[in-house]
């Protein structure tokens, strides 16, 4: 693998490439823990990130997107399918190369209190790749400094301890941690969610800012569409492990065409609007161990017809952007 650590926004092809990604779990039952079946929590996905760009990810809570970004990062193991990183295939790569990969590829996680070792001071948090893989030049407390001011804290939080910053502040600190190794691709697993309204705004920002100085793409994974759409290019719904719209952001959110895209965008608050005047998706998202057949959204679409409950929709092109729906 070829150690690129900038990303070439000319280059023809994507720098991520998924092609039908699966990933099942296994449930084992019975005194001899066999296999009786398997929670399908992705099935069957396809997508491409192109360099210096933001695909959202979006869908329910359960939909299988946090289990695709592990699976691209490389903690959940592959079924079946590819993942290609500058058309590389991640299944071949060898252990040198798997760690020429955690340079390339870094991850933003939900709960930065979880996520960030609460023994470590932060000088040691953020610095701890570049200590790893050899790659502090003129001292650690300089790497440390350049890399709190890019992220808008200060000088004196290099011998804190997580705890005692804010949410905001915390995740701050994951995202210096990410970008020290000046990666090509970040995953950003609901990197923003656990944050306030106005924190969510500035940390969008920031991501926004270290991306246009560092060419980097991203990986925004989220259930917030009204978030999604403030940073990403484009956006990929997800619903019970597929992918079932992708295209433009903007057209997305501007004339949706899967019913469930249009739940999503529905179920964002506007003022002026009450919740009566707004469809909502009645049931809860179907088990993931059984999913039903046909459509895996018909059990809960209000424009469903007979077919959906017999076969599954095909992915098509329509309006510059793929749909798996019935209706088109």
């Amino acid at each position: 693998m070829k150690n690129v650590k900038n990303c070439d926004e000319t280059k023809s092809g994507p720098l991520l490439r998924v092609v039908d990604l699966t990933t099942w779990f296994p449930v084992k039952r019975g005194f001899f823990s066999k296999t009786a079946a398997y929670v399908r929590a992705v099935d069957g996905v396809s997508l491409e990130i192109h360099c210096g760009e933001t695909l959202g990810l979006v869908g329910e809570s359960g939909c299988g997107k946090t289990t695709l970004g592990r699976t691209i990062l490389g903690l959940e193991k592959t079924t079946k399918g590819d993942i290609l990183l500058d058309g590389y295939s991640m299944s071949q790569l060898t252990p040198k190369e798997m760690n020429l990969l955690r340079q390339r590829v870094q991850v933003i996680f939900q709960d930065p209190m979880s996520s960030l070792n609460p023994r470590m001071t932060v000088i040691d948090i953020i610095t701890e790749g570049l200590v790893q893989f050899k790659k502090i030049e003129v001292s650690k407390v300089a790497h440390a400094n350049r890399l709190l001011a890019e992220v808008g804290l200060s000088e004196d939080a290099l011998y804190r301890f997580p705890h005692e910053f804010s949410g905001g502040q915390r995740q701050r600190i994951a995202i210096a941690r990410a970008i020290s190794l000046r990666p090509e691709l970040v995953i950003c697993d609901e990197a923003v969610s656990a944050l306030d309204v106005s924190i969510q705004a500035q940390v969008v920002n920031l991501l926004k800012s270290l991306q246009e100085r560092y060419h980097l793409s991203l990986l925004f994974i989220s259930h917030d569409l009204s978030v999604v759409s403030n940073i990403a290019d484009r956006t990929a719904v997800m619903y019970l492990g597929r992918i079932v719209e992708a295209g433009n952001t903007a057209d997305i959110v501007r004339a949706p065409l899967h019913p469930y895209t249009k739940a999503l965008i529905a179920a964002v608050p506007v003022p002026g609007v009450s919740r009566r005047d707004r469809v909502l998706l009645k049931g809860e998202i179907p088990s993931s161990l059984s999913p039903p057949p046909g459509c895996p959204f018909h059990p809960r679409c209000p424009e469903v017809m007979p077919v959906c409950s017999q076969q599954e929709p095909v992915a098509k092109r329509v309006d510059g952007r793929e749909v798996a729906c019935h209706l088109h």
